[in-house]
């Protein structure tokens, strides 16, 4: 369903997980949104229901208001710009303006936590970079040199954004289609990627790295995957709201 609102809506939806259900919200003045009926409609195959409504006058603090900061592993603490810093913890600040995600979601927080279970040390690839949440707090870390890779120019452009805010350098962003290119060579690689293009991923490496980030997957998904990375082991699983992430040596 997701992949045909994004035919529908290419500039991007914004995703809400709830108890029981996901929501897809597509903004655009009138005119510029599909015409889809209230009620109920069929998209990509799935029965949804349909709802439109006018944006508030105070939409701008109320979006505020729903991006806040997220603490991962006692350790990380990932903020928009206008959220104050935490003390003791890695200071992370994505702007949740650039879109391709805040780290607030379980796919980019449970690779964060597993992030935490490695040595930071060695060079560090992104892969599926979005806004660059992983390829920065890599940096902040400690890991290095750091690559981040992704097929869209919006999101290499995001993540350039925030690696300037958070005055971090990354050793190479730039674009790469991991449908057709091999991934590069790094000694601790993270991929938050949904299922078919992990798979494709396990079949492109051409050098295993010693360490394997994998997020972006349904519980239901991640035994198949992890068996398409052998000889990597799966060291630990987590798991929130339906999502899971796993690390692989």
């Amino acid at each position: 369903m997701l992949a045909a609102l994004l035919e529908l809506a290419p500039t991007g939806v914004e995703q809400v997980d709830g108890e029981g259900f996901v929501e897809y919200a597509l903004y655009g003045a009138p005119g510029e949104l599909p015409a889809f009926p209230e009620g109920e409609a069929e998209v990509g195959g799935v029965v949804v229901s349909v709802r439109g409504e006018p944006v508030a006058d105070d939409w701008a603090e109320r979006w505020r208001q729903f991006h806040e900061p997220v603490l991962v592993g006692d350790r990380i603490w990932v903020r928009p710009p206008w959220a104050p810093a935490r003390a003791g913890a890695v200071d992370l600040v994505i702007d949740p303006g650039q879109a391709f995600g805040t780290g607030a979601h379980p796919t980019t927080k449970l690779a964060l936590e597993l992030m935490l279970d490695l040595q930071p040390a060695g060079s560090f690839a992104d892969l599926g970079c979005g806004s660059g949440v992983l390829a920065i707090a890599a940096a902040l870390l400690g890991f290095g040199p750091v690559r981040a890779v992704d097929s869209e120019l919006a999101a290499l452009d995001a993540t350039r954004a925030n690696a300037a805010a958070n005055t971090v350098t990354l050793d190479r962003v730039e674009r790469l289609d991991l449908r057709e290119q091999p991934p590069p060579a790094a000694r601790t690689l993270a991929a938050n990627l949904m299922r078919p293009l992990l798979l494709e991923l396990a079949r492109r490496i051409d050098e295993a790295p010693e360490a394997l980030i994998l997020s972006g997957l349904l519980d239901e998904e991640t035994d198949e995957v992890v068996e398409a990375f052998a000889p990597l082991r799966e060291r630990r699983r987590l798991s929130e709201r339906g999502w899971s992430a796993v690390l692989l040596l």
